[in-house]
């Protein structure tokens, strides 16, 4: 069977650390034989390493000359609009990094340019087929903690400047980014998954910090300003009165809190919809706590450990392959951006902002 090719844009962070290194589990599907960064260094570091045989600095003639199917996206969160609109009208298909565009509206443009051309867009996060999201989804449909009407969720950034971080972390303060667009994303896509679409929205939002400084590492004494608003707490209606509270933040150092809680009228879920060697932790009434680790095996002996990026990766090939419909799509990501959209009204004015 021929394999799959992808090319692969941005070779930051979260490439090095998640991407990269775990892309040989999917070694007969697919290969990788392009990568494009702006960084000349990173670029032949990733084509050494990886056996990669294309290079480019500029995304635009990689586009124009590469032989790929697909792109993964792994560019700052600015640049998603304009990079997967290119991509789409290239012909190709697209995985992005979170999130999929800077407005609900812009997301749904994208599905509807990828319907056109026949093409698959899928968008991270892939927490949908983490192991630990199939179980609680399991448990939930097997009525173990009755019906759900609470949730608590939350999505730290932890209080800037972040030691031995080795990347500038400018982006991830930069207008338009912040800890909701990066990790508060988490939770609100965990929960769409577990309860559906969510009806209304109250919020606060706060702008604490101006700026923080590096205080270590190949940036040290790099001033950050911080653009975005760092403090969200949510109230999220899902209808038949089930509501839940997502915070996130660049205001907690840690937390004891589990990172998502489903609470229903037998029992209460707690677990970590990131990391996927936590444990799904389980109370039903009149019973103890229990640490139960998802009987789902990871695919092709998948990430032992931490978020298993690749799982997203594998499904658009699964979609390519099989022509199936993604559970990681657009829209879904579109529904998410509406949230944070309508936290960000809610806060503005002081009421609750339905949606549609």
């Amino acid at each position: 069977m021929k394999r799959i090719q992808l090319a692969l844009l941005g070779c930051g962070d979260v490439a090095q650390r998640d991407y990269l290194p775990e892309f040989h589990r999917l070694a007969e599907r697919a290969e990788l034989v392009a990568v494009c960064t702006r960084s000349p260094e990173r670029m032949r570091w990733a084509m050494q390493h990886y056996a990669i045989p294309h290079g480019y600095t500029e995304y635009r003639q990689m586009l124009a000359e590469c032989t790929a199917d697909a792109v993964i996206n792994l560019t700052p969160i600015h640049l998603h609009d304009t990079i997967n609109r290119a991509i789409l009208e290239s012909g190709r298909h697209l995985f992005s990094e979170k999130p999929a565009a800077a407005s609900a509206r812009t997301a749904r443009e994208l599905a509807a340019l990828a319907r056109r051309h026949g093409l698959h867009a899928l968008c991270a996060p892939s927490i949908r087929l983490f192991p630990q999201l199939r179980f609680v989804r399991q448990l939930l449909d097997d009525q173990v903690i009755g019906p759900v009407h609470s949730a608590h969720g939350q999505g730290l950034f932890g209080v800037p400047p972040w030691d031995g971080y080795p990347s500038d972390p400018t982006p991830f303060f930069a207008a338009g980014a912040g800890p909701m667009l990066d990790m508060g994303v988490y939770p609100l896509h965990a929960l769409a998954a577990l309860l559906g679409p969510v009806r209304r929205v109250t919020a606060l939002v706060a702008h604490v910090q101006t700026s923080f400084t590096v205080r270590d590492g190949p940036h040290a004494g790099l001033q950050v300003p911080v653009e975005a608003a760092d403090h969200w707490q949510l109230l999220l209606d899902f209808g038949g009165s089930r509501f839940a509270h997502v915070a996130s933040n660049a205001v907690v150092v840690d937390s004891r809190c589990p990172a998502l809680e489903l609470h229903g009228l037998a029992g209460t879920l707690a677990f970590d919809p990131i990391y996927v060697d936590q444990p799904v932790r389980l109370i039903e009434r009149g019973g103890q706590w229990q640490e139960i680790y998802p009987p789902f095996p990871q695919i092709r002996a998948g990430r032992s450990r931490g978020p298993d990026h690749l799982l997203g990766i594998e499904h658009l090939l699964d979609c390519i392959e099989n022509r199936c419909e993604p559970l990681l799509g657009f829209e879904q990501a579109a529904h998410v951006l509406q949230i944070i959209e309508a936290a960000q009204e809610s806060a503005a004015t002081g009421c609750a902002v339905a949606i549609g």
